[in-house]
Formats: C-alpha cells, sequence, structure tokens
C-alpha cells in the first residue's frame, strides 16, 4: 500500500474537486452510489473514457468494471456510437417532433424481443418502470403490484420499498418523503421465493395487477433466477390474470441481444428498457403486446409524456450500439471475458484463503464476501461489507474500479480482453494477499 502522503497526492485532483462539488450538490453527487460512502473514501473524478479504462484528474489510469452502471457494453468513446451522436448533433440536438431515427430504433428492439410489439421511449429507467405500473393498472383495472425485497425499479414512491442498489448501500430501503399511501398497494416478497410470491397472490390474487421482477436481479449484487422461478410467475399471472412485467432496465441487450426473457425463455407482458438501448445517453423504454400498448395515449386513455423523449442523439448513439451487438460473435466474446474475470477473481480470493462468492449471468458479474450462496436480498445482506470496502480500495490503487457497494454489479465490456482480465487477475491477487495480511476489523 501506499504511504499516507504519496496516497493523498495520487488523489489530490479529486479530492479538491470533491471538496468543491459538496459545495453546490447534495453529497457532491448527482446519484448516492458515486459518494463512495460505502467503501470509506472520497470518490474519484473522472476526466475520461477509452475501451475500458477511465482516467481520473490525477492523470491515473484504472480497468473500468463500472461502465456507467451498464450501457456501456461496446466500453468508453466507441468510434461508431460517438460517431453517430456528432452526426446527429450537427443535425439539431432535439425538436419535440417525430424524427425517423425514433422509428428506426423502435424497429430495431421490436425485432429483437418477440415479447414487444409497441414500444414507447423515454428518458430514464425509472420513468419507464413507472409508466408501465400505471399501464399495467389501468389494463387490469387493479391496484396491487408485487415486487422483490432488494430489486430496484427506480425511485418513484411506490417502488421505494426494500429497495436495493444505492438505497441499501445507504440504509434507507424506505426514503422519507414517500407517504404510506403511495406504497400500500405494493406487495413485498423475496426474490427466487416462488411459494411467497403463491401466498401473495392467495392473499391478494383478485387485487394484483402486475408482478414487476428484474429477470437477473442487478441492484443487490448479480443474482441469477432459480431454476422454474421466472416460468413459475408466468405461470401465476396467468392463473390469476395479473401481468408479468420484466424490468430488463439492466439485463435487456445486456445477457442477450433479446434479453434475459430471451435467455431463459419466458415471455413477459410488459417489458422496461433502458442503458444500453440509449448507447450510453439518457434513453428508456417500455413495450409489450399491442393489445396493451394501444392503451397508451394517444391511442388510449393512459397518459404519459415526456418533452425529450425519443431524442435523436440518444436513437443515434442507440441504433449504432444495437448495430455493433447484433454482429456475429459479440455475446460469445462477452462470455468468455466475463467467465474469465469471474475465474480470476475466485481464484484469488481462494489463494489468499478468503471466502467469496462470485455470481455471474453474461458479462453482469458480482464478488460477494460471503461464505454461503448469495441467492436472495436477505443473503446480500449478510454479505462482509467492510472486506468488500478494503477490496474495492486495494483494486483502487492498483488500477481496477469496481461498483462502489457490495450491491453493485460488475459490467464487462466489448473493450475488455485477455489483457485487461490478465492486469484485473493480477491486482487482485494482491488486493486479497493485502486483506489476508491486514484483514479488516469487525469480520
Amino acid at each position: 500500500m501506499a504511504t499516507s502522503t504519496s496516497h493523498a497526492k495520487r488523489y489530490q485532483a479529486s479530492t479538491q474537486a470533491f471538496a468543491q462539488a459538496q459545495a453546490v450538490m447534495p453529497g457532491g453527487v448527482n446519484s448516492p452510489v458515486r459518494a463512495y460512502q460505502a467503501v470509506g473514501r472520497e470518490p474519484i473524478t473522472i476526466q475520461s473514457g477509452h475501451g475500458a479504462r477511465v482516467t481520473d484528474l490525477d492523470g491515473n489510469s484504472y480497468i473500468d468494471y463500472v461502465g456507467a452502471y451498464g450501457p456501456l457494453i461496446l466500453g468508453h468513446s466507441p468510434h461508431p456510437v460517438i460517431e453517430a451522436i456528432t452526426h446527429a448533433a450537427s443535425l439539431g440536438t432535439a425538436f419535440g417532433m417525430p424524427t425517423q431515427a425514433e422509428t428506426r430504433l423502435a424497429a430495431m428492439v421490436v425485432d429483437a424481443f418477440d415479447s414487444i410489439d409497441l414500444i414507447r421511449f423515454v428518458n430514464s429507467g425509472t420513468e419507464a418502470v413507472m409508466s408501465t405500473i400505471r399501464l399495467a393498472r389501468a389494463a387490469t383495472k387493479r391496484d396491487k403490484i408485487v415486487k422483490c425485497a432488494g430489486c430496484y425499479h427506480g425511485h418513484s414512491d411506490a417502488l421505494l420499498v426494500d429497495a436495493g442498489s444505492g438505497a441499501t448501500t445507504h440504509g434507507t430501503p424506505s426514503s422519507p418523503g414517500v407517504p404510506h399511501a403511495a406504497t400500500q398497494d405494493t406487495v413485498i416478497v423475496p426474490f427466487n421465493d416462488l411459494g411467497a410470491t403463491v401466498a401473495a397472490f392467495a392473499e391478494h390474487g383478485d387485487q394484483i395487477a402486475c408482478v414487476l421482477v428484474e429477470p437477473v436481479a442487478g441492484n443487490m449484487g448479480c443474482i441469477p433466477p432459480a431454476d422454474g422461478y421466472l416460468a413459475g410467475l408466468r405461470d401465476l399471472c396467468d392463473r390469476h390474470g395479473a401481468l408479468l412485467v420484466f424490468d430488463e432496465v439492466m439485463t435487456g441487450f445486456r445477457v442477450a441481444y433479446g434479453g434475459a426473457q430471451h435467455l431463459y425463455g419466458v415471455s413477459p407482458d410488459l417489458t422496461c428498457l433502458g442503458k444500453i438501448v440509449g448507447g450510453g445517453l439518457p434513453c428508456a423504454a417500455y413495450g409489450g403486446r399491442e393489445q396493451l400498448m394501444r392503451l397508451v395515449s394517444p391511442d388510449g386513455p393512459v397518459y404519459q409524456a415526456g418533452t425529450l423523449s425519443g431524442n435523436p442523439l440518444a436513437m443515434a448513439a442507440g441504433i449504432a450500439t444495437l448495430d455493433a451487438l447484433k454482429k456475429p460473435g459479440v455475446y460469445d466474446q462477452l462470455d468468455r471475458t466475463a467467465a474469465a474475470l469471474a475465474d480470476a477473481i475466485r481464484n484469488a480470493a481462494g489463494a489468499a484463503g478468503i471466502k467469496t462468492v462470485t455470481n455471474r449471468v453474461g458479462s453482469m458479474v458480482s464478488c460477494f464476501f460471503s461464505t454461503k450462496p448469495v441467492t436472495n436480498y436477505n443473503q446480500a445482506l449478510r454479505c462482509r461489507m467492510n472486506l468488500f470496502a478494503s477490496f474495492f480500495n486495494h483494486m483502487l490503487d492498483r488500477g481496477v474500479v469496481l461498483p462502489p457497494s457490495q450491491f453493485e454489479t460488475w459490467f464487462v465490456s466489448t473493450a475488455h480482453d485477455d489483457q485487461t482480465v490478465a492486469e484485473t487477475a493480477g491486482a487482485a491477487w494482491q488486493a486479497f494477499e493485502a486483506i489476508k495480511q491486514t484483514p479488516p476489523t469487525n469480520q
């Protein structure tokens, strides 16, 4: 480890930038996890990113597994995306009127997802899920929704209950400012527990509008669905007249070109998309069967609108990204690289005698500091957070930046290769050995 003096010097510009940011933004950030509070340090401030690496204000270079929390499946500043954005910007940044780019990207999404006939673009995952729930309630004429503890679906009031990701990290699963009336129709069940969902339907069956789920949990770390879990949810919804909603904001175009629903062979009624569909620009979407989507205004009575929805820059970035992902072998490459990364982390921990559990689905990876499998939110909460914080800091000092929370998923891009995985493996061996030599207190 670097001495305290050299360590401070290494991050001096980032420290100064963070102090300035704290004076004008709550916590100095625009999204809570970026404050690095869960790992006990101040954040680095990024200046640029190219390929699989980012550079901070002090000139330190890092192999990046944050990937903007999922959108950057092609890495930073990929040429086709930058070229598409530049051309679109030269024609105009926003119109508030239809463009052909909207239609083209919509057609690409419809073609990729068998469950989607029509799609509506919005600006964030939060907005997509909020709009989908409104649509599900209108279609079923029911009010209650079922969600899983630890699954994060954005920060709308009805869903900020037992949320994962940043909300879990800061110990506020239910946020102050959310009235009881906003959450009284939200039923919470454990992820991967089909029996609990059966019980929820037994109690509320004729009142449940939809079951909302991340088909692969990504906001309590990467947790795959248990065998038969998604199919079981599909069957329950069919039997009780409820809709099945997949929140594929994270998994859409990430774990497969047709999302997790393609990977696992289970079709939802409605799908929420985000992150990759906008190619790294603010963009999200929701879609489903034509019968449902025709209820959305102006075709139907369910109102939803947005000034910047279908923004031409985001549409261009999304089109360029999906064009790149359609090329043969892309997902095989992502899978191989992510598998190599997971193996490297697993082997480094094992060599140091530190108990970890590494979960992976496609190019989503998580290393949990746990002695037992992690298949739901409660098990994720029992992980040794102090060990993760120590590991994060050792890796950062060795040129690898991870998401700064045990509850965030690591993302692999097409820009990661054998060399970046080998460098990451070397950093991990050193990090685990350092933890072994001076383990954190309160283990």
